[in-house]
């Protein structure tokens, strides 16, 4: 058997679709499956074992693009997919694959998709509470729930991955390094503030760790006033990692600390310690799937909003999560 994936355009959801492929793998031995993703997602699907194959899919974020979709269309024809799994429930993801004439296309209803999915699910939120049982039910027949307890996703990065990355970055490993997360691409109200990350970085280094900044281009800016913060306490990675790379010095890492963000759900794929800090957003549908993490949350009266900016404008959910308070749970992960 021969099926395709249709990715989520987005990191953390990528992570948590990983118990699919394992699922179908194992339901379907043999099974040859490939992957349709945006490049900037398609590093942690390299990094899976169920994964045969990653599609570059050329499309950003709300682009249409009907001529490009069709000569995609053409090219996945001829590929000869014998099923397809859509995991964004949007109309325009599911076209690819009904253009393509794959002959079992299988996701949920999403938006009015009927014809366009033809192996059809309907949404039971109650049901499936969270996202990562959302995907692992398209391994099922609809109205079968999916066999629990679920795995929880798993990326790899072997020791020469690591060694490769650290060479070609110029790094050596310390003898304690804490991965700092500064980043979240929702919006500030995602964002612990640079004060308290360069606070909590003085913490651990008088414990004698090494602290590097990870995270995307974006992030830059917001690392590098971390780093003015604590002056050569820090190692400002943002932006001058792969997406893969990111993964290796990750997997690394004796302790990450990080907003609600893709680069937790890698961290926890990768079964590393996690202080996780939550501000607008809930743990109760994205939450780090790892036994290892450590979720820190104020449960304010305003929270979770899941506003990209507080709209109190006094961001306590952050501001008054403090760094003692953070520091306290970093203990015993970094204890000698």
């Amino acid at each position: 058997m021969k099926a395709l994936i249709v990715a989520p355009s987005w990191i953390g959801d990528t992570i948590m679709a990983q118990p699919l492929f394992a699922r179908l793998c194992a339901r379907h031995p043999g099974l040859q499956l490939d992957a349709l993703a945006p490049r900037w997602v398609a590093p942690v699907l390299q990094r899976m074992a169920e994964i045969h194959e990653v599609i570059d899919s050329p499309f950003g974020h709300g682009q249409l693009s009907i001529k490009a979709r069709w000569r995609l269309a053409r090219q996945l024809a001829g590929r000869g997919y014998d099923a397809v799994y859509v995991l964004p429930n949007s109309l325009k993801s599911a076209l690819v694959p009904w253009l393509a004439g794959i002959p079992q296309r299988v996701g949920f209803t999403g938006e009015s998709r009927y014809g366009l999915i033809n192996v059809r699910h309907t949404l039971d939120k109650q049901a499936l509470p969270l996202m990562i049982e959302r995907f692992v039910q398209l391994a099922e027949a609809p109205g079968t729930p999916p066999p629990r307890p679920i795995a929880p996703p798993r990326i790899r990065s072997s020791q020469q991955e690591q060694q490769k990355t650290l060479t070609e970055l110029g790094l050596s490993k310390p003898a304690r390094v804490v991965a700092f997360c500064p980043g979240a691409e929702y919006g500030p109200a995602k964002r612990w503030p640079a004060a308290h990350f360069a606070a909590l970085a003085g913490e651990l280094a008088e414990q004698g760790c090494a602290i590097w900044l990870l995270g995307s281009p974006k992030d830059h800016a917001v690392a590098e006033e971390i780093a003015q913060l604590a002056p050569g306490l820090c190692r400002n990675l943002c932006g001058t990692t792969s997406l893969g790379q990111a993964v290796d010095l990750l997997a690394l890492a004796d302790l990450v600390v990080c907003n609600d963000s893709g680069l937790m759900h890698v961290a926890a794929a990768l079964d590393r310690p996690i202080v996780a800090l939550y501000g607008s957003s809930s743990p109760g549908f994205t939450p780090p799937l790892s036994g290892r993490a450590d979720i820190l949350s104020l449960n304010l009266d305003c929270s979770p909003c899941f506003k990209r900016e507080c709209p109190l404008g006094h961001l306590d959910c952050l501001n008054k999560l403090s760094p003692g308070l953070v520091a306290a749970r970093c203990r015993p992960w970094i204890a000698p």
